[in-house]
């Protein structure tokens, strides 16, 4: 089938570049509003001496009798708030009232604050690491806690992880070390560029097996140091999509204008997950 998309001229300037949010990361009329619940956690073992927020969101459609599907978001504060950039929740509320996606909780998780320094985060310590700390630490820590409450299907083609900048080469890398769990990928920007000891994944991915996980990743042309031959976040984000595309994954690369924002993949989020929880067969 044809898809015809309509005309639309490119912007000139490419660095200052702001990208319309569509009707699906606005709140709609009649669309039901799912529940928000926020929580802390203290006690994390594979982060000692941090806490953190995170929240969880229910859609009105969930139903206990039928487990619902998991999606991860990393910096969960930002990719919650209901008048940034990415609006998950109105987003979650609004495909799953279409029936777009499945019934779909949310969890939202917000990297650590080292409890004796409040205004420093642990972000790219656990987002910028090619380890599997992260993903051991969503999944006997975090995930948990939403489990014990909720219905969740056990099914890894139910499990989404999302992320931006450094979320968003950690979202890659809890799925790549874990497909087991993760199977579905969203990351926006990723800074492959800033893991300790560079930048594994275009040489990784050519010398093992497929993994049977699904990726969309979005870039930008003015992203940090896109014209520089070193730490180009441009760059590594097509390498990575290279090889991806050379190993016969399915995935998707979605490359817009504009710099280091979340702008542009928050506005894609809606036609991302529709896109990584489309049928196999499509």
């Amino acid at each position: 089938m044809t898809v015809e998309v309509p005309f639309r001229s490119l912007a000139i300037d490419q660095s200052d570049v702001r990208y319309h949010h569509g009707p699906d990361s606005h709140r709609r009329p009649g669309t039901p509003t799912g529940q928000t619940i926020e929580f802390d956690w203290k006690h994390s073992n594979i982060y000692p001496g941090t806490s953190r927020r995170f929240w969880i969101h229910l859609p009105a459609q969930y139903d206990p009798a039928r487990p619902a599907s998991l999606i991860v978001f990393l910096d969960g504060q930002w990719y919650l708030d209901p008048t940034g950039e990415v609006r998950g929740a109105i987003v979650l509320d609004n495909l799953i009232h279409h029936g777009d996606i499945p019934v779909t909780v949310g969890l939202f998780v917000d990297p650590g604050v080292p409890v004796d320094a409040e205004h420093t985060k642990n972000r790219n310590v656990e987002y910028d690491a090619f380890d599997d700390r992260l993903a051991t630490f969503l999944l006997t820590e975090i995930i948990p806690q939403v489990t014990r409450r909720y219905s969740i299907a056990a099914d890894p083609d139910r499990w989404a992880i999302c992320g931006g900048s450094s979320g968003g080469n950690a979202a890659f890398t809890a799925a790549w070390l874990r497909p087991d769990k993760f199977r579905r990928v969203l990351c926006c920007l990723s800074s492959f560029v800033q893991m300790p000891g560079g930048n594994p994944y275009p040489e990784l991915i050519a010398s093992v097996a497929r993994k049977p996980i699904r990726i969309f990743m979005q870039a930008g042309h003015r992203d940090l140091h896109w014209n520089e031959p070193h730490r180009n976040w441009l760059a590594h984000n097509l390498r990575v999509a290279a090889a991806l595309a050379e190993a016969g994954y399915d995935f998707r690369l979605v490359l817009g204008d504009g710099g280091h924002s979340p702008n542009h993949g928050g506005v894609l989020l809606p036609d991302a997950l529709r896109w990584l929880w489309r049928p196999t067969d499509t």
